[in-house]
């Protein structure tokens, strides 16, 4: 994290706070390009936090003075998540997860905590007896530390 990321997370996050939201990440690339990523904890965000939250960092930083370009967005279903916040968040929701191993499954998020999560997810699996595999149901717990991406699983109805 350079100087000015962590200027704006000291500086910005009451006025994010204040919409109802939370920071969820900050972003300056070498050409000043900054993206401010927000959630909020009991809703969506919507187009009116954004631009009412731009308008609150341009009267912070003055971009005649400081030469910035500014994307304030949301998280987005494809990002995994980077707050802890945001698992409390999905909490009883379906999650993609991928550990740091490699394996990948479709879970629901059951239950969360500072050191990690309760996941419950379906795997087939041989049984004694059983000339087909079959789906088992399992409730595990894995540490942040074992885990590599958590993101929103959306599926899509047919109709």
């Amino acid at each position: 994290m350079n100087q000015f990321e962590k200027e704006i997370r000291e500086r910005f996050s009451e006025a994010i706070e204040e919409r109802g939201c939370f920071l969820v990440d900050v972003n300056v690339d070498n050409d000043n390009n900054i993206t401010i990523i927000i959630e909020a904890m009991d809703r969506c965000v919507d187009l009116d936090d954004c631009i009412a939250l731009d308008k609150s960092f341009h009267e912070i930083w003055n971009q005649d003075e400081n030469d910035y370009s500014l994307t304030m967005t949301s998280a987005g279903l494809d990002l995994p998540f980077m707050d802890i916040r945001q698992y409390i968040k999905a909490k009883s929701s379906m999650v993609e997860v991928m550990l740091k191993g490699g394996k990948k499954f479709i879970a629901e998020l059951s239950d969360v905590n500072e050191s990690g999560v309760c996941l419950k997810y379906k795997v087939k699996e041989a049984i004694e007896g059983k000339k087909k595999k079959v789906e088992v149901e399992h409730a595990d717990t894995f540490s942040f530390d074992e885990i590599n991406i958590v993101r929103p699983y959306v599926t899509f109805d047919k109709y």
